[in-house]
């Protein structure tokens, strides 16, 4: 009887790989963000409001405005993405060769976490398991022992890297996604429901080694929770039941921050790809989160770097409207990271090394955001303009209640500016222009609402 079920295994994993539905958004031809907004359409709000964290929990990630996300795993191999093994239609028995070449010479997560400190980032998140199924941890629940304790590698690459991040002062995030592509059920759930059922057993499993071994995780990054690529996280909530795993997940980490793709509506929004940010200040934290390379989130060869200009906007556009960024790098087989990506985050950490304090602890307003040309974050008395276009020799604002007593750069350089009842001004000389954005500071006479507490 097993050896019948095994066959049958596999040839519905040939038929799938030979033959893969093609994803709601391949057949639409949609953007990343277009994608994105389709996964992530969570609950109502109505499912589970009572894990939602307080905002005094939340606070620590609002104020952190930047995070470092690595995708990394047997994919970084054949250096053709993340989704290679579906894409190519590789089978999986085939795939899982992989693992036995997958041993790192360079494996120093010491290195990634410094690199992340200095590029401005207060957190991290990392793949502990993508879509391929193949889990960087020591996993007892994998189905088949597919993890990196029972390969060539030998190594529990969650465990390294916590270490690594703790000890640069990095707050600690877990990516997984729940989805399995070797298990034919997750293409047809219903039909194979049994097999389906051992893939949503491995899930519930592997959450809770997550969460259980690997001391305080503060941000659980889920993704893939939508079924046969089909419709969105919250359609699969049916299988997953995510008000049921993520209660699981507050019995061991009581304040880590849940994202929404589980089908839960979780703590904050997502929105991905790197299009840009535009709009008003967004009532709940929300992430925009992109990948450095031009190619794919894993490995690809010459996958090039996205410039630190346009990084450094989607950051302060991010924060302006009351979100983070989560920006990803692509360690290559042995775990170096791409040196075009490390010159782009080192880039960036020289730009918040002078204006970090700009939109780090800050809230958005008290101005709602003029796209390209300007927005603004307060911090009690400090309200700081982010101007991103002088669409004239100064730049003229709304009126303020509160008396401004003084604006200046941040360096220290004074800013000509004048406050009257219709509005205010402000002017710095062309040449003292910041070429992404001009932060100015304007030292209030009483504190500042924000327009999303």
């Amino acid at each position: 009887m097993k050896r019948k079920y095994l066959r049958l295994l596999a040839a519905l994993a040939c038929c799938v790989a030979a033959h893969p539905p093609q994803p709601a958004f391949a057949q639409a031809g949609l953007t990343d963000e277009q994608r994105s907004a389709a996964k992530s359409l969570a609950d109502s709000g109505t499912l589970a409001p009572e894990l939602r964290l307080s905002a005094q929990d939340m606070a620590w990630w609002r104020d952190a405005k930047l995070g470092i996300f690595i995708h990394w795993g047997l994919y970084a191999l054949p250096g053709k993405g993340e989704w290679h093994m579906y894409n190519d239609k590789v089978p999986a028995a085939e795939y899982a060769k992989l693992a036995q070449d997958f041993h790192p010479a360079h494996f120093r997560p010491e290195g990634w976490a410094a690199l992340a400190r200095d590029a401005g980032a207060r957190y991290m998140v990392m793949t502990a398991r993508h879509h391929d199924g193949f889990a960087m941890f020591d996993s007892p629940s994998s189905y088949g022992a597919y993890d990196s304790m029972h390969a060539a590698a030998h190594t529990d690459f969650i465990a390294g890297y916590a270490r690594a991040a703790r000890a640069q002062g990095l707050k600690v995030g877990i990516y997984y996604s729940p989805m399995d592509w070797r298990f034919p059920g997750y293409f047809a759930p219903r039909e194979l429901a049994d097999n389906a059922a051992l893939m949503k057993r491995q899930g519930y499993g592997q959450v809770r080694e997550l969460m259980a071994n690997y001391g305080p995780v503060d941000i659980l990054w889920y993704d893939g929770g939508w079924l046969a690529h089909q419709g969105s996280d919250a359609d699969a909530a049916w299988f997953w039941q995510p008000e049921v795993l993520n209660k699981m997940v507050r019995g061991y980490q009581p304040k880590v921050v849940i994202n929404p793709r589980s089908g839960w509506q979780g703590d904050f929004d997502t929105e991905e790809g790197d299009a840009p940010i535009t709009g008003p200040v967004r009532a709940k934290p929300w992430e925009k989160t992109f990948s450095l390379s031009f190619r794919a989130w894993g490995y690809t060869p010459g996958g090039g770097a996205m410039a630190p200009e346009r990084a450094i906007r989607l950051v302060v556009d991010a924060a302006i409207r009351n979100g983070n960024v989560l920006a990803n790098m692509s360690p290559d087989p042995d775990g170096d990271i791409p040196v075009d990506q490390v010159a782009t985050l080192r880039a960036l950490g020289a730009w918040m090394g002078r204006n970090g304090a700009s939109l780090q602890d800050t809230r958005p307003g008290p101005y709602q955001p003029v796209d390209g040309v300007y927005g603004s974050t307060v911090k009690g008395r400090d309200v700081y303009l982010h101007v991103l276009a002088w669409p004239r020799q100064r730049l003229d604002l709304p009126p303020l209640a509160q008396r401004i007593v003084s604006a200046s750069r941040m360096d220290g350089r004074k800013v000509l500016f004048e406050q009257t009842a219709a509005g205010v001004s402000v002017e710095v000389p062309a040449d003292q222009r910041d070429p992404v954005d001009t932060v100015i500071r304007l030292e209030m006479a009483a504190a500042v609402p924000s327009l999303a507490p």
